[in-house]
């Protein structure tokens, strides 16, 4: 049955898609790819966890016997977005531009969510709230970002290299 859930969810793939062709150069595929498994690990481990315990459910999902979390947000869509996150983060701007940062995208990604959860059947609040979304979305972007900064340390024999600079801040 095609519904306004699965146009949004399709409409998304395709966006998040988009932003990590457009944002990933060649050279970062392997950057890209560590970040999105990592982040894939933690929101599923954070999605099963709010999906089982009941405190969100999600109406409408592509796996509904496989699992109780919503595939698409839990495995593309917060991954995809933290590719972003991490690849065009602000290395070599001040701490005010690196803290809007942090706060810009759980910001709108949390409105996004309860825009959803009122208008869609893709996610309904059962005794979750909102700010647990952004608690857990800034939580989950600083420790990606943290995993992020120690790979590339990691591959460049502890000397932190980025792309755009070396100002040794997260």
């Amino acid at each position: 049955m095609h519904t306004i859930e699965r146009t949004i969810l399709i409409g998304v793939w395709l966006l998040a898609l988009l932003l990590l062709i457009l944002t990933t150069q060649r050279n970062q595929i392997r950057e890209a790819f560590v970040i999105f498994s990592f982040k894939q690990m933690l929101t599923w481990l954070f999605g099963l966890l709010v999906a089982q315990h009941k405190l969100i459910e999600y109406p409408v999902r592509e796996f509904p016997y496989a699992s109780r979390s919503s595939f698409s947000f839990e495995y593309f869509i917060y991954p995809a977005i933290c590719v972003v996150f991490n690849l065009k983060f602000p290395e070599n701007k001040g701490i005010l531009q690196k803290t809007l940062w942090y706060l810009f995208f759980p910001t709108w990604m949390t409105i996004l969510e309860v825009l959803l959860e009122k208008y869609t059947n893709l996610i309904h609040y059962i005794t979750w709230h909102w700010y647990w979304t952004w608690v857990t979305l800034l939580m989950t972007f600083f420790v990606s970002r943290l995993f992020y900064v120690w790979f590339i340390s990691k591959q460049t024999g502890g000397q932190r290299s980025f792309k755009r600079g070396n100002d040794g801040e997260l």
